[in-house]
């Protein structure tokens, strides 16, 4: 296997036009240089140069490999200035809950772009545990998800603080309890949304259950079946904003229990850290709770 070292070497001899230039520019001895290129002579079974007295000219197979030396070589600059940049660049693939990126993002991300043009976002919307699940895995860079956060290899922090209401048809009565829907019937997202287990906490606390659960894949569809009477529905408040027939709906507060959820940022503790940071920043400055962001 050649090594870069090997590469550098020979690339010096190129650059130099011989031996003796290149072992002065590599401060070498002259016949460690001669035996690095032999060595790397034998390791490809072909010669490099063209010995022609004391000049060294660059036999075919010395060609090839000097347009592969300067590619590898300088990829492996570039991967050291990579890893030692602190500054945001690359790819951050951010996971978020579809009532967050819907309502929260479109603003702080559209910050992120302007500040760190180096960076390309990526964004994909699941349930949180699939999000967690996809952070560990190392196919997300990080994710907003609301609370539990429990694996101890994650690091998160609190951005936002949200109000979950019940939300029901235009005409319904008042809601203080479960008691209070009499078709029993709600609309959620899949068993792994934190919503869905709180609404479920929520009737079970009245020593009841949902007699339906309609699953649906978004917010507006559920709204939507919310308007025409299926069921009732919990959801941050937030969302409501980006329904146009609000005047649909009725709004009805839960108890302290139930009405707070907080959605955090998650990402794994031994992850690169400034791309996340800036994320965090931009978060914060755009209505994020207001709190300060220790060095992560």
């Amino acid at each position: 296997m050649i090594e870069l070292s090997e590469l550098h070497t020979f690339r010096a001899v190129v650059q130099a036009g011989g031996i003796n230039k290149a072992a002065i520019a590599l401060h070498r001895a002259q016949s460690s240089i001669t035996v690095r290129v032999r060595q790397l002579e034998e390791k490809l079974g072909v010669p490099l140069f063209i010995r022609a007295g004391r000049t060294l000219q660059l036999s075919p197979g010395g060609k090839v490999l000097m347009g592969y030396a300067e590619r590898l070589l300088d990829l492996a600059q570039q991967a050291s200035e990579a890893t030692r940049n602190d500054q945001p660049q690359g790819v951050l693939r951010l996971g978020a809950m579809e009532s967050t990126a819907a309502v929260r993002l479109p603003q702080p991300l559209g910050l992120y772009h302007e500040m760190y043009p180096d960076v390309s976002l990526e964004l994909y919307s699941n349930d949180p545990r699939e999000l967690v699940r996809l952070v560990l895995d190392g196919k997300l860079d990080a994710a907003l998800i609301a609370d539990p956060i429990s694996d101890k290899r994650l690091d998160a922090t609190a951005i936002y603080e949200e109000e979950l209401v019940i939300v029901a048809e235009a005409k319904h009565p008042p809601i203080a309890s479960p008691k209070d829907i009499p078709s029993k019937s709600i609309l959620a997202f899949h068993p792994g949304c934190p919503h869905r287990q709180r609404i479920e906490d929520w009737f079970a606390r009245s020593r009841t259950k949902p007699q339906r659960i309609v699953e649906v894949g978004s917010y507006h569809l559920i709204l939507g079946c919310v308007a025409v009477g299926m069921g009732v529905a919990l959801m941050p408040r937030s969302v409501l904003s980006t329904y146009v027939d609000r005047s649909r709906l009725s709004v009805h507060p839960l108890p302290p229990k139930y009405n707070r959820a907080r959605t955090r940022l998650i990402w794994l503790q031994d992850s690169p850290k400034a791309n996340i940071q800036a994320l965090l920043r931009v978060l914060l400055k755009c209505g994020g709770m207001q709190q300060i962001v220790q060095d992560l």
